[in-house]
């Protein structure tokens, strides 16, 4: 039987610190700018204005904007982070006239590239009181996303991993989106390997792979209230349920080292 091979891009350990650099100015961006604007009645456009100032007193590149669109003639992504709303999985595009309201969730990614070295995460935010359901949700995507780093330092295949993120999430009444997956992360956002946060079931697209030392990856699950089937609206860009039903994104770029896995964008003394 063939097995997998090693990722083609396996880090060293000055590389991996220099990219905890990018990641740590990304958790600062979450914590220090996005966190404080979460509330009812800012739009979606201011913050998307912060973190562009942000990454530019910081001199660091934005990641998304204008990043390529996969739809033949399709803009590129215009913003520097997807906000999404709600029912909208990923890939939202902030706008001035797109206000927070109260008992919203808003899920944010964004990353940026700092001397060369990419950060990527997300995160789902409550806007003010939200429903026991919403609350529900957010629990279960940010669990299974520390789940999955947990097990990292546990497992040897990541498919190992990817069976007990799926089954936490259907543990929850929940389903896992499987139309967007992580990806391998270094120099560029998106690098060789993609990471699904479920076991692909037909194996010439099941891309396991090692779990080993220089390994850096973003590990990012979607996970929906309703059915896992996803549309994409005309703008060729905001995801969204096909129920209608709410969605939540958490991320961290994680990279596996001789200490076992270690998130790159944490806090300085490891927040989460």
């Amino acid at each position: 039987m063939l097995m997998p091979r090693s990722p083609r891009q396996l880090r060293s350990a000055r590389e991996i610190a220099a990219m905890r650099q990018a990641g740590l100015l990304v958790w600062q961006t979450f914590h220090n700018v996005i966190a404080p604007l979460i509330r009812p009645g800012v739009s979606t456009g201011e913050i998307d204005d912060a973190v562009a100032r942000h990454f530019a007193a910081h001199r660091a590149e934005p990641l998304f904007l204008n990043f390529p669109n996969a739809t033949p003639g399709g803009v590129p992504f215009p913003a520097v982070t997807c906000i999404s709303l709600d029912a909208e999985v990923v890939h939202g595009i902030p706008s001035p006239r797109r206000k927070l309201a109260e008992g919203d969730i808003v899920s944010i990614d964004t990353g940026c590239k700092l001397r060369g070295w990419c950060g990527d995460a997300a995160v789902t935010f409550p806007v003010g009181t939200i429903d026991p359901l919403k609350q529900k949700l957010l629990q279960v995507t940010k669990g299974v996303l520390l789940l999955a780093i947990d097990l990292m330092g546990k497992k040897t295949w990541w498919n190992e991993v990817a069976a007990e993120m799926e089954k936490f999430v259907r543990a929850h009444k929940f389903s896992v989106v499987e139309d967007f997956v992580g990806h391998s992360i270094g120099r560029e956002m998106h690098e060789d390997l993609q990471v699904p946060n479920y076991v692909p079931r037909r194996v010439p697209r099941n891309p396991n792979f090692r779990l080993e030392e220089g390994l850096v990856i973003a590990v990012e699950p979607m996970v929906n209230v309703g059915a896992k089937t996803v549309k994409t609206l005309a703008d060729d860009w905001t995801v969204v349920t096909k129920d209608g039903k709410p969605s939540a994104h958490f991320e961290h770029t994680i990279a596996m080292t001789s200490n076992g896995p270690a998130v790159l964008t944490a806090g300085p003394n490891g927040e989460l």
